[in-house]
């Protein structure tokens, strides 16, 4: 590739924000040299990270061909990088990559970060990064092409997650990586990590696992990292690499192989190969152990121009960036913050497991007094334990600190009466799921506090409106709806009644900020959002197996959506007695499009709470005596008859959720699936799946979402 075509790129995107390249000539301590420090910075604060696009590479790559330059006339000893407070780099611009619409295009990308890094790689001299902060995907690339590194000890993600993202570390990455941590560990940063909730490696983790040479503390960590370098140059320090492996061993050949192998089964078990992606990954390194770093390069290379070109590709970079990035911090439909009221004290009703998990999470995020409320008080010292248990879990786990875990422990107290609620800004239900008795606590609550305080239920299907009926300010009821377990589901489905006034909502958005959650604004409709999705999908699968099917063909046909767990583990985890509960109340909303199944019916009755048992060999399989509780039809399925039975149902469900305005748009329902059931990333949420299928068109004659958006352009 050419200059010229490097230039050409770079000119397809003039609207990039370039990370700059400043560079800093230093003297080393102890008379080790004139010493080139690169500092990457776009200019801008720690809320808009540094990124990688075109203009940002071409301009870093003339710095380091002067380096480079400077180096050979023997004017400095060595060159560090290093970046703006928190960040060395979040990794490639994904509105960059993602507006690549040519694979030519594409392909230059790759190229033209392996151009600039091979520079770094080869500068005459030792090439030093400085991870200060945050390193993703090409920002660890950075690092690694390095012939040292050091990291802080408060850098906080570090990471190569282009498998979660559809791509490939196509940087150098995939090549670098198993040949200085070795290959176990590489599978582990490229593949287990990325396909775990994206989980990322802190600055001491790198460190052990032998990302970075030398930890230092953060408070001088430039210092430091200096005078390591000039040890390092100077001669009298030499990192020991104990993870390093030369992939042409015998021994390493063995392992290399096996560890690809692992990362394949683990790729499977998580995604059952619905994307593409994470297999490149794989098959890179797989061949790479016996490549060239140059032959290794080429191959990367076009595996992303093809991988850019993908729809998984385009459709995660919708969920990743348009949604969880950009939609998640501005809800649609949500009012005026300034409109919210401080909320001072909570009130939880309940002491069970949900309310204590409620009460902890408020406790913990808002920092105020939390006030649970039962029947009797061993039900009340129960909740607050389990609060005081959590809380020193996380001490042990060395989440928190001990100042931390006492202040949460004290903002946390229990009543029998509900009086305690008489100064309460906010006080939310978490009692049994039964209209009624929703209504007569709210009956009892309005009585005793003051007419500003906001009343919250945390039902999961039951009408808001019902609720408000009979209240005297039904404006000050909202629906604050979590998802189990409280602490870890990031997703708060926020639901307006026709009489919630604007304050009350706006208050609600605030405190859903605080509790660092997502919310999505949604109408009072059954079920909401995310548990009419996957009771429509249960159901579809459930009805097949009723009248028939077998249960190993209608539990494994959705495998091709690449969802976290089958239907009937999902059935389980819930608890099948809470499933049909949602069930009929969506039968009764909505007829028979959700479908009261009576072979689930007997086996609550029965008291079987899954489907699925260990048999005698650890296989999972249905006992004889669950069996003889059912019955069957004689109309049985096949796999490919389930899988497009379903895509149809979810298809024609969410056309008539966004006719009947429960959101603002797919992309809520998208963000709704993602942050609350796991949806996988690489289907871009829900829609964009359906609509790549062609189940939208079959049932509604149109795509939920524009080409473009989380597809190719026509």
């Amino acid at each position: 590739m050419s200059a010229k075509d490097f230039t050409e790129l770079a000119a397809l995107f003039p609207d990039e924000v370039v990370t700059h390249s400043y560079v800093q000539d230093i003297e080393l301590p102890g008379g080790a040299g004139v010493f080139s420090l690169v500092t990457l910075d776009n200019g801008l604060d720690h809320s808009k990270p540094t990124t990688l696009g075109p203009n940002t590479l071409v301009e870093l790559g003339g710095v380091l061909e002067t380096l480079r330059e400077r180096a050979s006339r023997g004017e400095i000893v060595g060159v560090g990088v290093t970046g703006k407070p928190y960040f060395l780099v979040a990794g490639a611009d994904l509105s960059a990559v993602k507006g690549l619409k040519q694979r030519e295009h594409g392909l230059w990308m790759a190229q033209l970060g392996h151009d600039v890094y091979g520079t770094l790689a080869n500068l005459g001299v030792p090439s030093f990064a400085f991870i200060n902060g945050l390193a993703l995907g090409g920002g660890l690339e950075i690092a690694l092409q390095s012939t040292y590194r050091t990291v802080s000890t408060g850098a906080g993600a570090l990471a190569l997650p282009e498998a979660f993202l559809g791509l490939v570390p196509g940087w150098g990455g995939v090549y670098i990586l198993p040949r200085l941590v070795g290959p176990e560990n590489a599978v582990k940063v490229m593949i287990e990590n990325p396909l775990s909730n994206n989980k990322t490696l802190s600055g001491k983790q790198a460190f052990e696992l032998g990302v970075a040479d030398a930890l230092f503390e953060p408070a001088d960590f430039l210092e430091q990292s200096l005078a390591w370098a000039a040890k390092v140059i100077s001669g009298q320090e030499a990192p020991v690499r104990k993870n390093a492996v030369d992939p042409s061993a015998e021994d390493v050949a063995a392992r290399w192989a096996s560890a690809v192998a692992a990362g394949r089964a683990f790729v499977e078990a998580k995604t059952s190969n619905a994307s593409p992606a994470p297999a490149k990954v794989l098959d890179i390194m797989e061949a790479n152990r016996t490549m060239s770093q140059a032959e290794s390069a080429a191959l990367e290379c076009e595996t992303l121009a093809d991988l850019m070109q993908t729809d998984e590709f385009r459709s995660t970079v919708y969920a990743f960036l348009d949604l969880v990035q950009k939609r998640s911090k501005r809800p649609a439909g949500a009012p005026d913050r300034k409109l919210a009221r401080p909320v001072t004290k909570v009130g939880v009703v309940g002491a069970g497991l949900m309310a204590s998990q409620l009460a902890l999470l408020f406790a913990r995020r808002l920092n105020v007094p939390v006030v649970m409320t039962d029947i009797d008080q061993a039900r009340v010292d129960k909740g607050v334990a389990y609060v005081h248990a959590e809380v020193d879990k996380l001490l042990d786990k060395k989440r928190i600190s001990a100042d931390a875990a006492n202040r949460t422990k004290a903002l946390v107290s229990g009543s029998v009466s509900k009086e305690a609620f008489r100064d309460a800004d906010f006080v939310i239900e978490a009692v049994f799921e039964e209209l009624q008795v929703k209504k007569q606590v709210f009956a009892e609550v309005e009585a005793i506090v003051t007419p500003d305080c906001i009343l919250a239920t945390n039902t999961s299907s039951l009408s808001v409106t019902a609720m408000a009926e009979d209240l005297e300010h039904p404006e000050r009821l909202v629906g604050f709806h979590f998802f189990n377990p409280v602490a870890v589901m990031p997703l708060l489905e926020i639901v307006r009644a026709p009489k919630t006034d604007d304050a009350v909502l706006a208050t609600a958005f605030e405190l859903a900020k605080g509790l660092k959650k997502t919310a999505v604004l949604v109408k009072d409709a059954a079920a909401f959002v995310v548990n009419r999705v996957l009771l429509r999908l249960m159901g579809e699968v459930i009805a097949a197996f009723d009248e028939g099917t077998p249960a190993e063909v209608a539990d494994t046909a959705l495998r091709p959506m690449g969802l976290p767990m089958t239907p009937f583990t999902l059935s389980a985890m819930v608890g099948l007695p809470v499933a049909q509960h949602v069930q009929e109340s969506l039968n009764a909303a909505f007829g028979d499009r959700f479908p009261v199944s009576r072979n689930l019916q007997k086996l609550i009755e029965n008291g079987v709470k899954s489907l699925w048992q260990p048999g005698p060999g650890g296989q999972q399989e249905i006992p004889a005596e669950t069996l003889a509780i059912m019955s069957f039809g004689t109309t049985p399925s096949t796999g490919e008859e389930v899988l497009r039975r379903t895509q149809d149902a979810l298809a024609e469900e969410i056309g008539l959720m966004l006719e009947e305005g429960v959101v603002a748009g797919p992309e809520d329902i998208d963000l709704c699936m993602i942050m609350g059931a796991g949806w996988p990333m690489f289907l871009g949420g829900i829609t964009p799946y359906l609509d790549r299928v062609g189940a939208s068109e079959r049932v509604n004659g149109k795509r939920f979402l524009a080409p473009g958006i989380a597809s190719a352009a026509v």
